[in-house]
């Protein structure tokens, strides 16, 4: 017999009220509920970080489902940004060689699945779409003629690389942080002069992709010949954090990694065993993809179009950390976004957080996080902090020429805190 309660709960917590498109925000959104499982990564590796270099060959695969199904017309069209994400106020004919819009060609329905979807899909740069200079650029996806009706946002770069970066993970130089924290050192090679480093160059430094927690606008610690060395004590520190949690829907004939049930109704919904908060003292070793999603079906023949929707309920086990506050289930799957569809309810009388988001088949990563009546975004209260975690750090590099009006990204360079 299923439970009544888990049932009721799964209806509650998939009421949304129906909502105006929000205005557009220079980050990773998702403007209507109807989209859903939003791709963005080099094309030559999936779900890598979105960057590919200037006058190259890279291209950026983008693909979204649209659960409305049936066929729209979506256009796209790139916005350039400087070093904070702010719009660069520059004309579009400054950044693009080509037009500055494109539609959307390449869509397939959903086969044989409960949720009936459309898969969009495309690689840019193409003949329609070309960018000519580097730095940040927003991806805007839109229903129609109508520019304002945007579905999509989505944050990706192109860098020149006309320096080069060579970083490393440290320990924390203070002693309360030894064990938790990363340190992230790194020098920059450069042959042409730099004006003013400390004025025109910035460096943004991220952990696993993720922009809460990116360290912007850090400053060196030594100006050397060719070179600037950024090695400042107590500056460029993360916490380690731990490995993601992850479960597994490839199949809905049985249950894979933390699925403890699932049943259907009018659609698939998958229960997943309760987490604890991590309260050890020791760092557990496991693998994981550093928050990363991806769509994969062992049940029908193609990834993209016979994987289904299954609603997924998440159970986290914890008292809340401060008075006030909210917790959060995050990962690439939503963009890392603190939003009403990865809040969790505090069930008081139970003691346990409950979420439920709508996802696609497939392998993911998750997180908690609490995020306190002041805003204060902490990862680790949930999950703890170890220096043996492995995370991938990005480090980017920007440079605005004197009396240039756009910020250039000139170099970046990802490395591993455990393959050095």
């Amino acid at each position: 017999m299923r439970n009544v309660s888990l049932i009721l709960l799964f209806v509650a917590l998939n009421i949304h009220a129906i909502a105006q498109t929000p205005a557009l925000v220079y980050d990773n959104k998702v403007y209507q509920p109807n989209i859903q499982s939003v791709e963005c990564y080099n094309t030559k590796k999936e779900q890598s970080f979105p960057i590919i270099a200037l006058r190259s060959n890279e291209t950026l695969t983008v693909a979204f489902d649209d659960l409305k199904g049936g066929s729209k017309v979506y256009r796209y069209t790139l916005v350039h940004c400087t070093f904070d994400w702010k719009p660069s106020r520059i004309n579009s004919i400054d950044y693009l060689e080509s037009f500055n819009e494109d539609i959307i060609t390449n869509y397939r329905f959903s086969f044989n699945t409960l949720q009936k979807f459309t898969n969009y899909r495309f690689t840019f740069p193409n003949q329609q779409i070309k960018p000519k200079i580097s730095g940040n650029y927003l991806l805007i996806i839109y229903e129609g003629n109508n520019p304002n009706q945007v579905v999509i946002s989505q944050r990706f770069y192109i860098s020149d690389n006309s320096v080069n970066i060579a970083p490393e993970v440290v320990a924390s130089t203070a002693i309360s942080n030894f064990k938790t924290k990363h340190k992230i050192n790194f020098s920059i090679f450069h042959e042409s002069p730099i004006v003013n480093p400390y004025l025109n160059l910035k460096a943004v430094i991220m952990q696993n992709g993720i922009p809460q927690t990116a360290i912007t606008n850090t400053k060196p610690n030594f100006i050397q010949q060719k070179a600037l060395v950024y090695n400042e004590l107590n500056a460029n520190e993360f916490w380690a954090g731990n490995e993601f949690r992850k479960f597994d829907t490839r199949s809905f004939r049985y249950k894979a990694a933390h699925v403890q049930d699932f049943f259907r109704d009018s659609s698939i919904n998958v229960i997943l065993f309760t987490d604890q908060a991590n309260k050890s003292t020791k760092y557990s070793n496991q693998f994981d993809e550093n928050g990363n999603f991806f769509i994969r079906n062992q049940d029908g023949r193609d990834n993209i179009t016979d994987s289904d929707y299954a609603n997924v309920l998440f159970t986290l086990s914890a008292t809340p950390p401060t008075a006030k506050g909210n917790a959060y289930v995050l990962g690439r799957f939503n963009n890392y976004s603190l939003n009403e569809d990865s809040k969790l309810i505090y069930d008081q009388n139970r003691g346990k957080f409950f979420g439920n988001i709508k996802l696609k088949q497939g392998l993911y990563d998750f997180k908690y996080v609490w995020v306190d009546e002041n805003g204060t975004y902490n990862d680790t209260v949930f999950e703890g902090s170890f220096f043996e975690a492995e995370n991938n750090y990005q480090i980017l590099v920007y440079y605005r020429k004197p009396g240039a009006r756009w910020d250039e990204l000139i170099g970046f360079n990802q490395l591993n805190s455990i393959r050095r």
